[in-house]
């Protein structure tokens, strides 16, 4: 990868650290509120319940984008974690924090779903 991709990764990266950062410290949907209204108590334990999905998805994504950063600066970025192939340049444009190629990526989400942990500490330890 060239040194004018890697600085065009990385500005798109730092942008999305940005906005991510921003998104994340707008927790006014996951305060309490009591309502006497039942049927209000409800609707709003079910936004807030939608809020705290929305900032952990949020963060999961925060901690791969800077996962990423960090892999550009020890020039090991455009790699996959797991089998150490090259990720392809189409799955870095549209995924530029995606820390495995689209084979290793689909093996992990299959063991995600099934709850398979094992798969997870392999990915860790190739890292």
């Amino acid at each position: 990868m060239t040194n004018a991709e890697l600085k065009t990764y990385k500005k798109i990266l730092v942008a999305k650290e940005a906005e991510l950062v921003g998104a994340l410290r707008n927790r006014e949907g996951i305060e309490i509120e009591k309502s006497p209204d039942a049927l209000d108590e409800v609707q709003r334990a079910a936004e807030r319940e939608l809020a705290i999905r929305t900032l952990d998805r949020e963060s999961s994504l925060l901690r791969n984008v800077r996962a990423a950063l960090l892999r550009i600066e020890s020039e090991s970025f455009g790699v996959c974690l797991h089998c150490e192939e090259d990720i392809s340049v189409k799955r870095l444009n549209a995924v530029p924090w995606a820390p495995y190629c689209i084979s290793c990526q689909e093996q992990y989400d299959a063991h995600k779903i099934e709850g398979d942990e094992a798969f997870d500490d392999m990915l860790v330890t190739a890292a």
